[in-house]
């Protein structure tokens, strides 16, 4: 090839990828709100379908046109082997299938139709009820299904405990310590609602796993569980009524003004339920409240075989908008532009100034930051705190954004660990002795510092001027430790070592670390090596898991822009890997300037719960494209 035919290329390359990244923004302004924010739908798997059904027939409100309506979005999720996955393309789950075949027999689904009784063949397969996770016995325990017997005790005088007592609630992260205090109360009255039909056939009668060793801390828990449930059959009295009406209490005074709690479905569900087993009807304003808030996030929609119904068990808006404005200011979208400043002022209205639990660790700290949703004051994270700053400076300069950002830095410094990073929505919240309890058998239970949140804001800090910190440095020694033997790094909230990695070069290049440092050119060389053929990159959800999966998987449009962002702050955006990703992006674009992506990328509970975050298709390879493109 000549020189001119590889200049008339490389031009051609060029003009394809701008054009790529034209209709890509145009496809995401058409996507904001005319309030000036974005949201992207958060796709989970069918638990939250199932257990709104449940809920609704333990609270007596389930309609027949809500269940026919799940039930069609619940059958079409079904997997060939009979099984429900926990993500698009993933494996069976017992837990998960369990519960979708509860709500279909609720449903009116019989148990000997065909893709019943491949259901049940295949959760027989896998033990059968008894070897299901704990929460989803739980679910059955609430209609006499399965014994609260033979479910670990968790009682409510645990709101009783001082923060310096293991276990207090505190101890745990914001999302488990939610969840944790309703589900001490239903465990407390075990209430035992009518299903209406019987799980009896779901059965295996294996016998109980032996006990651990008592010498080990499982072990001791396990004998501490028996303890805890003879003192259930003794409580005392008047100490139980205290402790359920401290609980509720703690439960009401953490509701948001939607009707939430935190703004995601476990705490929603089991608050809902706890109030209305301690006798607060439906008609209680907490209550309705609750249950009229929860119409947000379902999700309707018409398909050739009729109306579908599903729950998100979460909302994203803040962290899209932030990321939105992130993406088009990297593709040189002008800072006065209407879209970019109606999103400013949105944000500017989300900023959180009150006082939340993680006030208990951090007494001293001043409030800022922001939360992911729409509203959860009590809850804001460092994430998008982070990301939000980073937004917000992309827009025309307002004194107000100035004082946010302001508020926010002071805010991220109090909220640092003691190890120089951060987590998500506590400092210092890394006491791992809870996963030892019977009860803790399923997701994420603490909250520790993680690369992809520390990276975000090492970055936020750089971009501010504070590279050379004292608080950012620490953080970015941290970082550098973290770094894995083949040159990536974890990823926390989104999959995995592709989305840490993307993460944190930038970060780090942000922050002054030199791109001929040998962190870098591991990095480098680690996303290479895992360039899939096609030219994208892809990371499968079994990585949490399973190490060979590790930078493999199919590539989708968000697991390419991250590889490409960090390809790009490494000063590799001319290189042919980075080339071919960007002509991977450009080759499966559709029409419309987005990208189809059934896979999930985004990670709540690492090995157990993901989501499939439905803009991550679209900023993600915008900001890409428009970083390779030069275009900030």
């Amino acid at each position: 090839m000549t020189a001119h035919d590889r200049l008339r290329d490389a031009t051609s390359h060029t003009h394809r990828a701008q054009d790529a990244l034209d209709r890509a923004v145009a496809h995401l302004m058409d996507l904001q709100d005319p309030a000036g924010w974005w949201k992207g739908e958060l796709e989970t798997n069918v638990t939250m379908d199932a257990e709104d059904l449940m809920m609704r027939q333990f609270l007596g409100i389930r309609t027949a046109e809500q269940t026919e309506e799940a039930a069609r979005w619940i059958r079409s999720q079904q997997r060939q082997d009979g099984s429900w996955a926990n993500f698009r393309f993933g494996p069976g789950d017992l837990s998960t299938t369990v519960e979708a075949y509860v709500a279909l027999r609720l449903a009116g689904d019989d148990p000997d139709d065909q893709h019943l009784k491949q259901a049940r063949q295949y959760i027989l397969d896998k033990g059968g009820l008894e070897r299901s996770r704990v929460f989803t016995r739980m679910w059955l325990a609430l209609f006499g299904e399965w014994s609260w017997n033979d479910v670990p005790a968790m009682p409510p005088e645990i709101v009783f405990l001082p923060k310096w007592v293991p276990f207090n609630l505190y101890d745990w992260a914001c999302w488990a310590r939610q969840t944790v205090v309703p589900l001490t109360i239903l465990g407390a009255l075990r209430p035992q609602r009518d299903l209406g039909v019987t799980t009896a056939e779901l059965r295996s009668h294996a016998p109980a796993p032996r006990p651990d060793p008592v010498t080990t801390w499982r072990g001791a828990f396990q004998r501490l569980d028996q303890v805890l449930h003879g003192y259930e059959r003794h409580a005392v009295r008047p100490l139980r009524k205290v402790a359920l009406r401290r609980a509720a209490e703690w439960i009401i005074a953490r509701q948001e003004k939607d009707g939430c709690w935190g703004g995601i479905q476990p705490p929603w569900v089991y608050s809902l339920m706890a109030l209305n087993a301690l006798g607060y009807p439906l008609d209680h304003p907490v209550l309705t409240a609750g249950l009229r808030g929860w119409e947000r996030y379902t999700i309707r929609e018409e398909t050739p075989h009729g109306t579908v119904r599903r729950i998100e068990a979460c909302q994203s808006p803040v962290w899209d908008t932030g990321l939105a404005l992130v993406a088009l200011g990297d593709a040189g979208m002008d800072p006065d532009a209407p879209a970019m400043l109606r999103a400013r002022d949105w944000l500017l209205q989300e900023e959180i100034t009150v006082r939340g639990d993680w006030a208990v660790r951090r007494p001293t700290t001043p409030p800022g930051g922001w939360a992911f949703e729409f509203d959860n004051d009590g809850y804001p994270d460092t994430d998008d705190t982070a990301e939000v700053v980073l937004g917000l400076r992309r827009t025309a300069h307002v004194p107000e954004v100035d004082d946010a950002v302001r508020r926010a830095r002071i805010w991220l410094r109090g909220m640092q660990s003691r190890n120089g990073a951060w987590g998500a929505f506590d400092a210092d919240n890394t006491r791992e002795l809870a996963y030892q309890l019977p009860f803790c058998d399923f997701g994420a239970v603490i909250d520790p510092p993680s690369a992809d949140v520390t990276a975000h804001i090492v970055e936020m800090f750089a971009h501010e001027g504070h590279a050379d910190d004292p608080v950012v440095q620490r953080a970015v020694r941290w970082l550098l430790e973290e770094q894995e033997p083949e040159g990536s790094w974890f990823g926390r909230w989104g999959a995995n070592h592709i989305y840490g990695t993307g993460a944190v070069v930038p970060a780090l290049v942000a922050a002054g670390v030199s791109r001929k440092h040998r962190a870098i050119h591991r990095a480098v060389e680690w996303l290479r090596a895992r360039q899939n053929a096609d030219g994208g990159w892809g990371e499968d959800l079994r990585s949490y898991s399973e190490p060979e999966w590790i930078g493999v998987g199919a590539s989708t449009a968000s697991q390419t822009a991250w590889a490409l962002l960090a390809l790009d702050a490494a000063d590799e955006a001319d290189s042919e890997a980075a080339q071919r990703g960007v002509e991977w992006l450009v080759e499966t674009q559709r029409p419309d300037g987005g990208w189809d992506e059934a896979h999930f990328t985004g990670t709540g509970f690492p090995g157990d719960f993901y989501l499939n975050y439905h803009l991550y298709r679209l900023v993600f390879p915008i900001s890409a494209l428009g970083r390779v493109l030069g275009r900030v």
